[in-house]
């Protein structure tokens, strides 16, 4: 699922870096992946679109007035058709289908037409020809050549090989492509999942700043009956302005994500569209890493692609080790000539050879050290890439169950937050406490809200990253994220 290890670390604790922090770490999980990387860690990443090209896309929808709703499916479906980085790689495998084409053609046979019609007027003298009774100048004459003309190769072991290696070339970039697809659903399905944790963010800061201008009525209230000092009333007004802050940062941080989320699926940034999916949380059922390992291998199409590169590159070397090999060729023409079409009379020649490299000693060796060089390297990447998604499996799996675990920690931590701050707005309501435990219970209910949301978008995350590590992402990733 990555290229390299990256950490998931814990919502911060200001908002204003907490959907900032999820949606680069999940983008660069995309462009990670394309190497074949392992489990999902979010960390935070400055890479743009020339670096990771599925955050990108191209735009072919107009601007619209209405608001468009945008679920969780539509936002995928609209990925797979406008993401920059699977619209790139659907042009290597047109590239890799035309290298095949041309590979082909050395095996097959050229035939080539042509339509002569000659004029010439030749000066003897200026050829130092010279003889009694011959005129200085000869013509002007002219003929007409009407030929076809074909080069086949009989014996040519190097293009076979060659073509064979295109072949397989090609296999692995449609299956690249392929792969392509489960990078576009991890993308964009992690920014919109962003998306919906921001969402959430802003609501938590709009309930906080409710809470606090309740706090705030009650302050003033005490402070002009008497019963409790100024104190009290700037705390409630501090804590008061900080919630309007956390909520102007977090609709900040909300709409810009909305627009990276725009840019991965192809919407223009100006339109307006609102998320209908919620993604609540739900479990996965306890997979086994063994089993799940096993699957990947079977099912990961990153992993077949470099199975065909193998293939391709054992080939080439085969191709390299051919050029000592003698190849054998043919070339014939048939054609009518003559002064005229009417007096034209058949001709034709037939010809073939036979060639052997005889002192190219450096380029051969030269060429075959290249060749087990690229075989060699594409096999360690091989034996590397199934040590990478047993690891992609396995870190999946183990984030799911500490997501899991953390969500049910959370949601605990802000059903006990929410009575605390009961608790202490009743006491200092009835005068018995002054307004401090009351600031403190919001601050600690703030933390529960923001690691709750933090926990359940870690926790969707996850599924989707085993998904990909499973290689279903594109034909399976609602059912994981339901709780398959």
């Amino acid at each position: 699922m990555k290229s390299t290890h990256k950490e998931m670390r814990p919502r911060f604790s200001a908002q204003a870096g907490q959907s900032r922090f999820r949606y680069m770490a999940g983008t660069l999980v995309g462009v990670l992946l394309l190497a074949g990387a392992g489990a999902l860690r979010a960390q935070v990443s400055t890479t743009g679109v020339a670096s990771n090209p599925y955050q990108g896309s191209v735009v072919t929808d107009k601007l619209t007035d209405s608001v468009l709703p945008l679920s969780l499916d539509e936002a995928i479906h609209r990925g797979l058709q406008h993401n920059l980085g699977l619209l790139l790689q659907s042009q290597d495998v047109q590239s890799a289908s035309g290298q095949r084409l041309q590979q082909l053609q050395s095996l097959l046979p050229t035939v080539t037409g042509s339509a002569k019609v000659a004029v010439a007027q030749t000066n003897l003298r200026a050829q130092g020809l010279r003889f009694p009774g011959f005129p200085e100048i000869i013509g002007p004459y002219g003929y007409t050549d009407l030929r076809a003309s074909l080069t086949q190769s009989l014996l040519n072991v190097q293009a076979l090989d060659n073509y064979l290696a295109a072949k397989h070339n090609f296999a692995s970039s449609k299956l690249t492509a392929q792969d392509a697809r489960d990078l576009v659903v991890l993308t964009v399905g992690n920014a919109y999942l962003t998306c919906v944790a921001d969402a959430a963010s802003v609501d938590s800061a709009r309930a906080q700043l409710a809470t606090a201008r309740v706090s705030l009525d009650q302050a003033v209230a005490n402070h002009n009956a008497g019963v409790s000092p100024k104190l009290d009333l700037l705390r409630a007004q501090v804590d008061y302005q900080s919630q309007q802050q956390q909520l102007i940062v977090a609709q900040n941080m909300y709409e810009k994500d909305k627009l990276a989320l725009a840019r991965a699926i192809g919407l223009p940034l100006a339109q307006q569209f609102a998320l209908t999916d919620k993604t609540p949380y739900a479990e996965l059922d306890h997979a086994d890493p063994a089993t799940a390992v096993q699957q990947a291998e079977e099912q990961r199409s990153d992993l077949k692609s470099l199975e065909e590169q193998v293939k391709a590159a054992q080939l080439q070397r085969k191709a390299a080790a051919a050029e000592r090999f003698p190849t054998v060729s043919f070339s014939g023409d048939y054609g009518d000539i003559g002064v005229n079409p009417g007096s034209s009379h058949g001709t034709g020649s037939a010809t073939g050879s036979a060639s052997v490299p005889i002192f190219e000693e450096p380029k051969l060796r030269g060429d075959a050290r290249v060749a087990d060089a690229a075989l060699k390297q594409k096999e360690a990447q091989l034996n590397n890439m199934k040590g990478q998604i047993d690891a992609d499996v396995r870190d999946s799996i183990l984030d799911i169950e500490t997501a899991a675990r953390l969500v049910q920690v959370a949601q605990s931590n802000v059903e006990l937050a929410r009575e605390a701050l009961t608790e202490a707005q009743e006491r200092f309501k009835a005068g018995v406490a002054d307004n401090l435990p009351v600031s403190q219970a919001q601050a600690q209910l703030e933390q529960a809200d923001s690691q709750y949301i933090s926990a359940l978008y870690q926790h969707n995350v996850a599924k989707l990253s085993l998904a990909r590590a499973l290689g279903v992402a594109d034909t399976q990733y609602k059912s994981y994220l339901g709780g398959k």
